[in-house]
């Protein structure tokens, strides 16, 4: 396929490079592009990063997967570095999908921002390949696939042309369609500049009229219970005595169905400036089963916004537990991320597991449930039977975190060694 807004598209014997895992990261002295211009080239990368590969807890972070390790980063160094083309190998454990998802995916048409260059600054070409067919590729290329992941693990990696050309020609068809964010501002008290934000997406998949009886995607628990807390926050806030030291946003974000288009464009474009934006919390999906022990973070480590989250629950004698999955990179697959990525601290707070009268066992059971039966399908409605003392519960944590946050004057930082500290660091004048 190609990103870029345009009729056409096109590479024409463009020399192909293989760069490991596609990954520089300087803070961690690590950089798969060293000694080699891939300008007009196209690029042959792993999915996902050298610690899941490894397991080393001392590489990257071992099994959780990193920003490093997602598509989208891969395919944006990429541009960044001039590639013509950009390929990533298909492996279903470190992707943590099968290629019926990647097929799925990238099949029909695909929505994007109106992009003021037209993407032009892409790649004309991206894709994947699977790794049947990538271990044929490098067969031609006198190399063998599996000695390359071996090779690639290493910091000393360096970059392997493999002597063949890719050509592709792509024709496009386009159209613009318009949808809306949905933002409102409780002013601070004190320092109206300085702003926390509660985040949640309003849409969903629409309809499909190739399925035959209901049609409609309501997405009731996504995002639409997210969406019911986001407002449900919002009044709590507006029944204080008083506003908080600084401001509140509250910001209802469209298309993140469609790959956080909503809060990619408000990164893009703040209301207010995202040095000034202290941090923020997320919302997508809350617990529908029952009240619970514990509160799951999915990122669970990587800013100084536990500390207050940890706080909050401890006053409902709860605890947080980090992301069960976390080799699947949840953490770069919701709204807060396209914030996260531009510096902000941003917390992605869900539903814990452990269901306070039937144990963990239960909780992801009914978890396993929905993702099974309900995710992105017709069947996610709202139900008699959902049990929402938990989400209530969990509103209420989340709540009290963004108020203590919002009263204080301290900015919360990303931790030492996190990828998006250096952003911070220097928004903040560190």
């Amino acid at each position: 396929w190609t990103r870029r807004q345009a009729t056409e598209a096109s590479l024409r014997d463009s020399d192909m490079i293989f760069v490991g895992y596609g990954i520089n990261a300087p803070e961690r002295g690590w950089n798969d592009y060293k000694g080699v211009d891939v300008s007009g080239k196209t690029v042959v990368m792993l999915v996902n990063d050298p610690g899941y590969a490894t397991q080393d807890p001392d590489l990257f972070n071992g099994n959780a997967m990193t920003y490093y390790g997602r598509w989208d980063y891969k395919f944006a160094e990429a541009a960044r570095r001039g590639a013509a083309g950009a390929i990533i190998v298909h492996d279903t454990l470190p992707a943590a999908y099968g290629w019926n998802t990647v097929e799925n995916s990238w099949t029909g048409p695909q929505f994007d921002m109106v992009l003021e260059d037209g993407g032009e600054s892409l790649a004309a070409v991206e894709g994947w390949i699977q790794k049947e067919h990538a271990e044929t590729l490098f067969e031609r290329a006198g190399l063998d696939l599996q000695a390359m992941y071996v090779a690639a693990r290493k910091p000393d990696f360096e970059p392997v042309r493999l002597g063949l050309k890719a050509s592709a020609q792509i024709e496009n068809e386009t159209e613009q369609v318009l949808s809306r964010n949905v933002a409102a501002i409780l002013r601070g008290s004190e320092a109206p500049e300085d702003v926390f934000v509660y985040m949640a997406h309003w849409d969903h998949l629409g309809t499909d009229p190739k399925l035959e009886g209901d049609q409609i995607y309501n997405g009731a628990l996504d995002n639409a219970s997210g969406t019911a807390a986001l407002m449900e926050i919002a009044r709590a806030y507006t029944a204080l005595p008083r506003a908080p030291r600084r401001s509140v946003l509250f910001l209802a974000v469209t298309a993140e169905e469609q790959g956080l288009l909503g809060s990619s464009y408000y990164a893009a474009n703040p209301l207010f400036p995202l040095e000034n934006t202290v941090g923020g919390l997320n919302m997508d999906g809350m617990n529908n089963f029952g009240a619970t022990r514990d509160i799951t973070v999915v990122g669970l480590g990587m800013s100084d916004l536990d500390d207050y989250l940890r706080a909050a629950a401890a006053a409902q004698e709860r605890v947080l537990e980090g992301d069960r999955e976390a080799e699947k990179g949840f953490y770069y697959r919701s709204d807060h991320f396209e914030l996260a990525k531009e510096g902000v601290p941003m917390l992605y707070p869900g539903g814990g597991y452990n269901d306070r009268e039937k144990g963990v066992a239960y909780g992801m059971e009914k978890s396993l449930e929905y993702n099974r039966d309900h995710y992105h399908r017709v069947s996610d409605e709202y139900d008699l039977s959902w049990v929402v003392d938990g989400a209530l519960e969990d509103m209420e944590v989340f709540f009290r975190t963004g108020l203590e946050i919002a009263n204080g004057d301290d900015w919360p930082n990303w931790k030492e060694g996190t990828e998006f500290r250096a952003r911070r660091d220097g928004q903040l004048g560190n």
